[in-house]
């Protein structure tokens, strides 16, 4: 499985920020209620990451021997999934209400609503809430290297210490 990657949650936020922005200009130009979620979103907002977290804790205290029993290898992938998710579903979140606060301050002078403009940015904090959640859970699913390992493990005929691209590894540091 491969490692979430900032770079690419930030792209995400961008393209959903842009599209949300969107949005909410047809729904204002057309009189509709602004796109955002409902106040009880940020309970199961809440629910997600405090289970990721709380999951990710566990794999953590396995890894670093504080637990004797042996970790469920099911568990511990899907406690790595989960916090994936997180953080794919928070950089949604934190793009779409990003772009309707963008769009909120626009006509702020005209709209002086409050109410949505506070759920706006509580929503946009949920998402980034979930963000980092998913970020440090991957990050406490991570196994550290084996003494002697750190460099990948070796096909027969390649020498520790080569440079780059002149041996052949199975590992592919990506």
């Amino acid at each position: 499985m491969k490692a979430l990657r900032p770079v690419l949650l930030g792209i995400i936020v961008v393209v959903v920020t842009l599209f949300g922005w969107l949005m909410t200009l047809i729904t204002t130009r057309y009189s509709l209620a602004t796109p955002v979620l409902p106040a009880s979103g940020l309970i199961t907002m809440g629910l997600i990451s405090g289970l990721t977290l709380i999951l990710g804790i566990n794999v953590l205290r396995w890894r670093n021997g504080k637990k004797k029993k042996m970790l469920d290898p099911i568990l511990a992938t899907l406690t790595l999934v989960l916090a994936q998710s997180c953080a794919y579903a928070g950089a949604v979140l934190l793009g779409w209400h990003l772009g309707i606060l963008i769009d909120l301050l626009r006509i702020w002078s005209i709209r002086n609503d409050l109410d949505i403009m506070w759920l706006v940015i509580t929503m946009g904090g949920g998402g980034l809430v979930m963000v980092v959640v998913g970020l440090v859970v991957e990050r406490f699913c991570r196994i550290p290297p084996v003494d002697g390992a750190a460099e990948g493990p070796r096909l027969p005929g390649s020498r520790r210490g080569e440079a780059k691209g002149e041996g052949e590894y199975a590992y592919r540091g990506d």
